[in-house]
């Protein structure tokens, strides 16, 4: 498994290892909140222009799109050869132009959220590989070179754009304009849920899993009678597709937690808000707290970790579902805002 993953696609994350040290020396300070944001947007937009910059034109025509273009919508959890993506393919790119897209993408999320996306990533090389559970052979084409950049809208300090990476089982959509942010609609997911990469156990979405579990069973007899509906929830309920439409939350709600409780709930949430890199994450985090009363906990299934138990999160600005395909090492996810998915609200501004 260790040879089998050293793939030029992910050659540079070693060579990214200054970068990151420099991420994490600019993320220790910490000035207010909104000027934290806006230095975050221009370090995001100087590594994007390298990027275009180290394309072509045909290149540059692949990964730029206006931003009141249909390509904000074209994502999904699908791979390549089912689902069609019209951006910069990772696989059509030379090592330089991928170690720039890769330092962007370690400039734009956090350092754990660089990580997962990573692990994401190479979760669908192994599954491409023999034996690793992808479709052999046909139109379905799985790995690390099936996946996508593009900007939609030009990358701007002050104007409105969008970062969209993604491929199967992931899709990160990051709005930016100015000082605020969005990432919503993005969704993290993953196949296999659990492998092995250079000796060690890797599970992209384990902590989301385990600090559900860890809180559905911190709750008592009562609080579990309302989290756990009485209905099965298979699917995701708003995943691709699913733009606009309303659900009405369900479950425990937070107030009806104690203090400890809504902590761990709060720790969850992270897990998702805190993809993005802490200049944005931080007020994201800051608005989901103010708005923890309005916010539900939901859950179907099984109870025991180790099951597969779906598990929904829902607030005035945030959705959040967790949805394992009839088996816990095939995972779905979704990620939204509803007063501010692709960005919407802070667009409009």
């Amino acid at each position: 498994m260790r040879s089998m993953l050293r793939l030029p696609v992910l050659a540079p994350l070693g060579l990214l290892a200054a970068l990151t040290a420099t991420g994490l020396a600019q993320r220790s300070a910490a000035p207010p909140a909104s000027a934290a944001a806006a230095a975050a947007t221009a370090r995001i937009v100087k590594a994007a222009q390298a990027v275009a910059a180290s394309l072509d034109d045909a290149g540059r025509a692949k990964l730029q799109f206006a931003f009141d273009s249909t390509q904000k919508s074209n994502w999904s959890n699908l791979p390549s050869g089912i689902y069609e993506r019209h951006s910069l393919r990772m696989g059509d790119l030379t090592p330089p132009q991928k170690a720039a897209v890769l330092a962007l993408l370690e400039t734009a999320l956090s350092r754990d959220g660089y990580r997962k996306v990573m692990e994401i990533v190479r979760g669908d090389e192994v599954l491409r590989r023999p034996g690793g559970g992808g479709a052999p052979g046909g139109r379905v084409a799985f790995g690390e070179a099936e996946y996508y950049l593009a900007f939609v809208g030009t990358p701007s300090t002050t104007a409105a754009w969008m970062l969209q990476f993604g491929g199967h089982h992931l899709a990160i959509n990051l709005t930016m304009a100015g000082s605020a942010a969005s990432m919503a609609p993005s969704l993290p997911a993953a196949q296999p849920a659990k492998y092995t990469f250079e000796g060690k156990e890797i599970r992209p979405l384990g902590r989301e899993n385990d600090k559900a579990f860890e809180l559905i069973n911190a709750l008592d007899a009562g609080q579990r009678s309302q989290a756990v509906l009485g209905s099965t929830v298979a699917d995701l309920v708003l995943g691709p597709g699913q733009d606009g439409k309303v659900i009405q939350p369900e479950g425990l709600k937070a107030s009806a937690m104690t203090p400890a409780q809504q902590t761990m709930l709060l720790g969850i949430v992270r897990e998702w808000a805190g993809i993005m890199t802490d200049g944005f994450a931080e007020p994201r985090m800051a608005e989901i707290r103010a708005n923890l009363p309005q916010t539900w906990f939901a859950w179907s299934g099984p109870t025991t970790n180790g099951s597969a138990a779906y598990f929904r999160i829902q607030g005035p600005t945030l959705v959040i579902e967790y949805a394992p395909q009839r088996t816990i090492d095939h995972i779905h996810t979704i990620y939204r805002d509803p007063t501010n998915d692709y960005g919407a609200k802070i667009a409009a501004k």
